[in-house]
């Protein structure tokens, strides 16, 4: 019984040293990829990375992750034309990540998540002079409100999704359409696309949904490249 009793403390000792490893090597792991992370995808900010699962030890020793969440904060694009939209918040999912051989890359084979921008990062990214504010009548718009050759504008823009990698927002109708060149000039305040560059390879825009606090655009992607 007691030969017994000494090999279960030892199993528990041994146990806990395993689980304190793993962990360690979690959090290093986490360390790491968020560095990577951040050069690779030319990011101001380091990202929050979690890997999920247990025991870590021997996910990686299979070269392969069951989950690992990445989320960063106010994060800046480059949108062209001197242009750029800063990203409240973005928080991805990447489900059954596949390590390489070296360690050097790493790709997801699903991956989810959501992203918001607020309305004063969407009215900076309209340009001078042009606010992007709340519309209680709903439908996915936003309200367009400035000044515009001296005259007060205000207008309702869609709010939508181009080719999994552009917001636009295009207003339904123009008021005071009837003057001359006046539509076309209020476009050009009012009708924004904006290219969100920097998305990793494999991850696009998918749904947006406008609310009190800005807009909110669910991403989704497959065999999304993490690193490389």
């Amino acid at each position: 019984m007691r030969a017994l009793r000494i090999t279960l403390i030892l199993v528990v000792i041994l146990g806990g040293l395993f689980v304190a490893a793993d962990r360690i090597a979690v959090y290093l792991a986490e360390s790491k990829a968020a560095d990577r992370i951040k050069s690779s995808q030319g990011l101001t900010s380091t990202p929050h990375v979690s890997i999920k699962g247990f025991p870590f030890l021997t996910q990686i020793a299979g070269k392969e992750l069951d989950e690992v969440d990445v989320g960063v904060d106010g994060l800046t694009t480059d949108t062209g034309g001197g242009r750029s939209v800063r990203v409240t918040e973005l928080d991805a999912q990447l489900h059954t990540v596949r390590i390489s051989g070296n360690f050097s890359s790493a790709t997801a084979d699903r991956a989810t998540g959501s992203a918001h921008i607020s309305y004063a990062d969407l009215s900076q990214a309209a340009g001078p002079g042009v606010t992007v504010g709340y519309d209680p009548a709903g439908g996915n718009q936003v309200k367009i409100t400035g000044n515009l050759l001296g005259f007060n504008l205000s207008a309702r823009s869609k709010v939508t999704i181009v080719n999994g990698d552009t917001i636009r927002m295009h207003a339904e109708t123009i008021p005071g359409g009837s003057i001359p060149q006046w539509e076309e000039k209020v476009r050009e305040r009012t009708d924004v696309d904006r290219k969100i560059e920097g998305l990793p390879q494999g991850m696009r825009l998918d749904t947006v949904v406008t609310d009190r606090d800005g807009i909110d655009v669910s991403v989704t992607g497959n065999n999304v490249a993490l690193t490389g």
